[in-house]
């Protein structure tokens, strides 16, 4: 075998063809072939990776034949960089890239490259993710962006690219469940609803954070008489425990959600 290339079986006899190398001490895998000429190509494209200086992070998908466009861009980043991610990520001056397929290049933060070196971004249904101590979470949870949030009500981004995930550019609208901002006539006001077959209208509110206590104390209300829905309370950070309860002794439930909701003896 060619340098580099490491003939091996798969389950069923057949051969496979594994592709690895050390560059600069630093142990590159590039993936298996079934055959020996694949996997000699995949090599020679890696390499030419690293020689090529014309092959770049804004040109590399042209030139890619054999090799994964995850490997080509951490080779590039290594080549560039100087350092070799397993995940594809490309460093930026103040920022980096990590190239997702079929979404492109996501921006982030320097903040977050620890966390991104070490877990692969998933896309599931439309919606990014990572695996995380065996349980899937959304990326957008990491801005404090509740699961299901619609852009342009719940979030925004300030330059309106969905790419570009840097903290500053992404801005929370509406942290809270069951919260939705109205506007009547020029003056704002926050919606209360919970969803039970249907959803039902809690009340109008001056602030986010009492309709937020609002939807608590709807949750609060149907557990305690026989709701076996996993609702999810609001966490309210900006507010003492003193005027949280405040606020949630004040909020009266509307009349027609108590009666409905309240079994007959």
């Amino acid at each position: 075998m060619a340098y580099g290339i490491y003939r091996t079986q798969l389950k069923d006899g057949s051969p496979s063809y594994r592709v690895s190398f050390y560059h600069e001490k630093k142990h590159i895998a590039i993936g298996s072939y079934p055959s020996g000429k694949e996997a000699q190509d995949a090599l020679d494209e890696a390499l030419r990776f690293y020689d090529d200086s014309s092959i770049t992070i804004d040109n590399f998908s042209t030139h890619l034949f054999f090799i994964s466009p995850d490997k080509a861009v951490s080779i590039l980043n290594h080549r560039d960089n100087g350092v070799y991610f397993r995940t594809p990520i490309y460093l930026m001056n103040g920022y980096f890239l990590y190239f997702l397929k079929g979404k492109g290049a996501l921006k982030f933060d320097n903040d977050d490259l620890f966390y991104y070196s070490t877990h692969r971004i998933l896309i599931h249904d439309g919606h990014l993710y990572v695996n995380d101590y065996g349980s899937q979470y959304s990326l957008f949870q990491r801005y404090g962006i509740r699961n299901y949030a619609v852009r342009g009500t719940d979030y925004e981004f300030a330059n309106g690219d969905p790419l570009d995930l840097r903290y500053e550019n992404v801005i929370v609208k509406n942290p809270y469940n069951g919260v939705r901002e109205t506007d009547n006539n020029g003056f704002i006001r926050y919606e209360t609803r919970i969803h039970v077959r249907g959803y039902y209208t809690i009340g109008t509110f001056h602030t986010m954070q009492q309709a937020a206590i609002a939807y608590n104390k709807a949750v609060d209300f149907l557990q305690s008489h026989g709701s076996k829905k996993n609702y999810v309370k609001n966490y309210i950070t900006d507010l003492s425990a003193e005027e949280y309860q405040e606020y949630y002794d004040k909020i009266q439930l509307p009349e027609k959600f108590v009666r409905t909701f309240t079994p007959c003896k």
